[in-house]
């Protein structure tokens, strides 16, 4: 989306991102228009309603503590949420078994596969701490960490292959992309303005943890609304002529537009479609050139009753088996208990393997999975199904979100946010806290009309980073950590601990032999 402002504000819309900039401009008293590409408002956020599922959100969806942004937007919305059900064991399936997964980690009985999982989420947590939200670029080890991809990191965090093979599992589903594609630098970073690891991975008190109720589609729809004919679909921008008193914008069906200024609020990779006048500066072309979008299909299956409650199961499942389209489940049953149903990703390298497939084909391969995971022969009779395979949007490019591959933070990422004259860049790839989310979206958004706004001296500089209040209704609880959980040695630390035991029992048994013998004399 598009945003032209001040006389005329002009957005190129990702997401809410404009249009929650376009809010903000207009009840500042700015005239804007907004320019979507798509049929429809929303972007990476789409609901789908129809008698099969009500309403189903086949893209973001999830809200939780901490996202304190997208929680306000929505209660001045009148839009309420509901918790995602977690009632019952959540499952681990792995290797042809399945068993109850607690906290962030799944059960083990090898203590030293317990180690190393304890001690990846407690290194990630410390590295990621070092690094400014603001500015990771700034970071004391940012230029190495940056040349590092995640799988070197987590080949120097892990020395297990389960805790391996976890490790890849958490970035494909935090990012929808793979450890050797993304700079540990970025990842690190993702998961800190996230809130840790804890925050970002869990249901309850994280990421995860609620819903729209009627989908998170109406969020755009009604900001649309209140605009009233301001937002003009089907219009995507080819061309930004910055030469003259006002800045031009062209639609594809050669429609003109002038503003003061624009925001631009799509991923930045997408940016390359538009030809700019003057050119844009080397560096922001470079990087725009250098952030693929993650890659993911997302999958609803919708059973006659939610059967696996019947199991004491919650419909939350973590798959790790190659052959199993799926890698993570939630339950996506209505709050009321009506359309049973569970939702899945396939991610990353599985989306791109599947996408040849038909729809039919991959809700058969689906429901085979769900059904070795949950023993239950109940699951290959689904009633229906949806899907959205985003790496098919052209005004997407994929989802959740851009990825920073290994050399391009440290390099270029100090310009994402770096207006271009009367250019303004939001989406959510610009945001410092919860990037990828509606949350990220929201706060870009709202930041980047500020600087508009300031830019028009309507406010001060220090008015353009707002702190957002804690949302009252969503209160954000701390993740704390035992003292076993802090203080138990990493596998390595371990054995080091144990050669360093044998090696002086060692020593002690041979002086005393020595001694005995009479080899040594006492002085």
């Amino acid at each position: 989306m598009w945003l032209a402002a001040a006389t005329c504000f002009k957005a190129f819309s990702l997401f809410m991102v404009g249009l929650s900039a376009a809010k903000l401009l207009s009840e500042s008293g700015v005239s804007v228009v907004v320019l979507e590409a798509r049929n429809r408002v929303g972007g990476r956020t789409f609901t789908i309603r129809n008698n099969q599922v009500n309403y189903v959100d086949v893209g973001g969806s999830y809200v939780g503590p901490t996202q304190n942004r997208i929680l306000r937007l929505a209660k001045e919305l009148g839009i309420e949420t509901y918790k995602v059900n977690v009632e019952g064991h959540m499952i681990h399936y792995k290797g042809g078994k399945s068993r109850h997964f607690t906290n962030i980690s799944p059960s083990t009985w090898n203590p030293l596969v317990y180690l190393d999982y304890n001690n990846f989420w407690r290194t990630m947590d410390k590295l990621g701490k070092e690094i400014p939200l603001e500015a990771p670029w700034d970071a004391p080890h940012a230029e190495e960490w940056d040349k590092m991809t995640m799988k070197e990191l987590i080949n120097k965090i892990c020395w297990t292959k389960s805790a391996k093979e976890f490790a890849t599992f958490f970035v494909n589903v935090n990012v929808t992309s793979e450890p050797h594609e993304v700079s540990a630098l970025w990842f690190l970073w993702y998961v800190r303005q996230c809130g840790g690891t804890a925050r970002i991975f869990s249901i309850t008190n994280g990421g995860q943890e609620r819903k729209f109720k009627g989908g998170s589609g109406q969020i755009s729809e009604k900001i649309m609304e209140r605009l009233k004919g301001r937002v003009k679909l089907e219009r995507p921008v080819v061309r930004i002529d910055q030469t003259g008193d006002n800045v031009i914008v062209e639609t594809l069906n050669h429609e003109i537009y002038e503003g003061k200024y624009v925001i631009s609020a799509i991923p930045p990779i997408l940016t390359t479609k538009i030809h700019y006048k003057p050119e844009l500066p080397s560096k922001r072309n470079q990087l725009i050139q250098r952030l693929p979008m993650g890659c993911v299909i997302k999958c609803m299956v919708y059973y006659r009753e939610a059967f696996w409650e019947r199991k004491g199961y919650c419909g939350s499942f973590i798959i790790e088996d190659e052959e199993s389209p799926i890698g993570i489940t939630i339950d996506d049953t209505k709050p009321d208990g009506s359309f049973p149903a569970i939702m899945g990703f396939i991610l990353t390298r599985k989306a791109v393997k599947l996408a040849h497939l038909s729809k039919e084909e991959r809700k058969k391969k689906i429901c085979e999975a769900y059904a070795k995971a949950m023993g239950m022969e109940e699951a290959l009779h689904p009633v229906h199904y949806e899907e959205k395979n985003w790496t098919m949007e052209q005004y997407s490019g994929g989802c959740y979100t851009a990825y920073f591959p290994p050399g391009i933070m440290y390099s270029y990422g100090r310009i994402i946010r770096q207006p271009i004259d009367r250019i303004y860049f939001a989406g959510t790839e610009t945001a410092t806290q919860w990037s990828g989310y509606m949350e990220g979206a929201v706060q870009a958004g709202e930041r980047a009309a500020r600087e508009v706004l300031h830019s028009m001296g309507k406010i001060s500089v220090n008015e353009i980073w707002m702190p957002e209040p804690e949302s009252k209704d969503v209160p954000a609880r701390p993740f704390t950590t035992t003292f076993w959980e802090r203080n138990l040695p990493s596998v390595p630390g371990l054995l080091c601990l144990l050669s360093s035991t044998v090696c002086f029992t060692s020593v002690a048994a041979a002086g005393l032999f020595a001694y005995k013998k009479g080899l040594l004399t006492q002085n």
